[in-house]
């Protein structure tokens, strides 16, 4: 086994930022990725991928700006095997404290047939644009994309010409999902065994989840001698998405008798920035998702319930506080003070200044005055509202609906616009129809409802309710999240605060969504 591999430190590269932002409707502001990368590296993940810095002047800045503020984590941007791409990403990350280049090109028959280019030329572009990378940046990161599907010796030998170039770490992508854990593990193998210099760089695996696996590739990849997991959190990606920070983290400590490997993650911060991350995306978390699932402490069944009170470990493998769910759901108010909301955010991990403080307290009255009780998951979709709702273009005022047995039924609306109120009354097939007509008529566009999704934040008949809309036009795919006890309220937020992503969206100059290629 190499130097390298022989190490019991895993190193966790974070590419929600990148890969991440690349599901169809989970394009983030540019305040947004700032959040996020700022809690990822609060946590302790070692490497930030913020973005692929050509493919947009929004993701240039996002890249730069993140490389400029983050305080310990490696900031890294994404690079095809262009020589343009890897000045421009080096551009972005050059101000970071610690920067690294991501190029990449896909090496399998497939995806070599894309630039037409055959072996001999593809590992020429390979030497170049690594050696280019590594000419402006001494930390560069090389992938093969779609390496599962390349042939094993061809594999071999554009890893040898890429470490011999000056890569410092070797990323192996399961690109579209395909391998299994024992052919994962055996690829790591035999790269290590076979290739020159290999014990003197860090081998990565990226996996993605197409076929469930993902968590189980990585871990099988690193006991193969990997030192770094590519992952998102939520698992949030492409398609089934990419290998779940939470899920490699938590497997790795609970099963560190069998898996002894390290990481440097805080995971007590892991609940935190997983609602975070699904607030901000759209993407809600399905109940039953590993760790940050609302039902993965949940506990119903009479046999388990009683177990758990004689002895949580009974069917418990990890405490709650272990990845950052408070122990108890302390149960707030209508009389319930500031200094009372003040600590329940915090242990919820929020930590508000005073005007911040100031603000939800006055949303936090008027839903206890809605709702008897106020849980833990009624004061996080608050908090949700209250960052999508700053500094927006576009705000729902007064919403009022008339229903009836017999369609249509009708809306009246004021949308403030700029800060203008505007009023108009409109109908439609139920309720939320007539709502977003209403909408339509203030704020005229063209997009398609692509998404239109309804769950209750907590339990009972005066429950929130959390709406998800998904917006599309020209290509452009938003999505907004609000949530609410009337249900046609929270989808009217909801739907507003997409079309206030959009607006951001269209503000954006030569987005060149069709450059974002995944490595």
């Amino acid at each position: 086994m190499s130097k390298k591999a022989s190490e019991d430190r895993v190193v966790i590269f974070d590419t929600t930022l990148r890969d991440g932002e690349q599901s169809p409707g989970a394009t983030m502001t540019h305040d947004e990725k700032m959040e996020i990368a700022e809690m990822l590296d609060e946590m302790g993940v070692d490497i930030i991928e913020a973005g692929f810095p050509i493919a947009s002047e929004g993701d240039f800045e996002a890249v730069s700006d993140i490389a400029r503020n983050t305080k310990n984590a490696v900031i890294c941007g994404l690079a095809r095997a262009q020589f343009k791409d890897i000045d421009r990403c080096w551009e972005a990350v050059r101000h970071a404290k610690r920067p690294r280049i991501h190029t990449f090109i896909g090496t399998s028959p497939l995806h070599r047939a894309i630039p037409n280019l055959d072996k001999d030329q593809m590992a020429e572009r390979i030497h170049q644009t690594v050696t280019h990378a590594r000419n402006l940046c001494d930390n560069v990161q090389w992938s093969p994309m779609d390496a599962t599907r390349t042939e094993h010796d061809y594999l071999c030998r554009v890893v040898e010409i890429a470490i011999r170039a000056g890569a410092t770490t070797i990323n192996i992508p399961d690109t579209v999902g395909y391998t299994a854990p024992r052919e994962s593990a055996d690829l790591i193998r035999m790269l290590i065994e076979r290739v020159p210099g290999a014990d003197e760089i860090i081998f990565a695996t990226h996996c993605h989840n197409d076929l469930g696996m993902a968590t189980a590739n990585s871990l099988a990849a690193v006991e193969a001698g990997a030192r770094q997991i590519e992952c998102t959190i939520n698992g949030l990606g492409e398609r089934a998405g990419n290998t779940a920070l939470e899920e490699v983290v938590m497997a790795l400590k609970v099963r560190h008798d069998i898996m002894p490997y390290r990481t440097g993650i805080d995971t007590r911060k892991i609940m935190n920035i997983s609602r975070r991350v699904a607030a901000v995306s759209g993407f809600p978390v399905q109940f039953n998702k590993a760790i940050v699932g609302k039902n993965a402490f949940a506990h119903e069944s009479g046999i388990h319930q009683d177990g758990m009170l004689k002895n949580a470990e009974t069917f418990e493998i990890m405490r709650p506080e272990d990845v950052g769910l408070a122990a108890t759901n302390l149960v707030m108010g209508k009389h319930s003070g500031r200094a009372a909301l003040r600590a329940k955010l915090k242990e919820l991990g929020f930590d508000l200044a005073d005007n911040q403080l100031n603000d939800v307290f006055v949303r936090f009255k008027a839903l206890a005055d809605r709702k008897k009780e106020v849980y833990d998951d009624d004061l996080i979709a608050l908090m949700a509202d209250s960052a999508s709702e700053a500094g927006t273009h576009l705000q729902v005022k007064f919403l009022r609906v008339i229903c009836g047995t017999e369609a249509p039924q009708s809306a009246d609306l004021i949308l403030t616009i700029g800060g203008v109120d505007h009023q108009v009354t409109a109908q439609g097939d139920g309720p939320v129809d007539a709502t977003f007509n209403a909408i339509k008529k203030l704020f005229p566009h063209q997009t398609r409802l692509a998404l239109y999704q309804v769950h209750a934040v907590t339990e009972g008949t005066d429950a929130q309710a959390t709406v998800s809309v998904r917006l599309e036009e020209d290509g452009k795919i938003v999505t907004g999240q609000a949530s609410d006890t009337d249900t046609v309220v929270a989808s009217a937020k909801a739907y507003v605060g997409a079309l206030n992503n959009l607006i951001v969206r269209r503000a954006k100059t030569k987005p060149a969504d069709e450059m974002k290629s995944v490595s």
